[in-house]
């Protein structure tokens, strides 16, 4: 069995930037610059799981903000 097929039994975290765009990251490492603890820990599959329920609008919080400036 090569490392890519092993089983993934590491801890992670749902982390979001400024931008409110989503990722995953080691439970047990520190966060890089800009990213934030969710709260929401778990397997790499529960966590994406959880992305794909929270994040519905994949465009950047402030291209979402010049669109809406842009409507009024």
């Amino acid at each position: 069995m090569s490392d890519s097929e092993q089983a993934d039994d590491r801890s992670y975290a749902v982390v979001r930037n400024d931008e409110e765009q989503y990722s995953i990251w080691w439970a047990d490492r520190d966060l890089p610059a800009g990213w934030y603890d969710q709260g929401v820990r778990g397997s790499r599959e529960s966590c994406l799981a959880h992305i794909d329920e929270v994040w519905t609008d994949m465009r950047p919080l402030s291209v979402r903000r010049r669109l809406a400036g842009a409507a009024d």
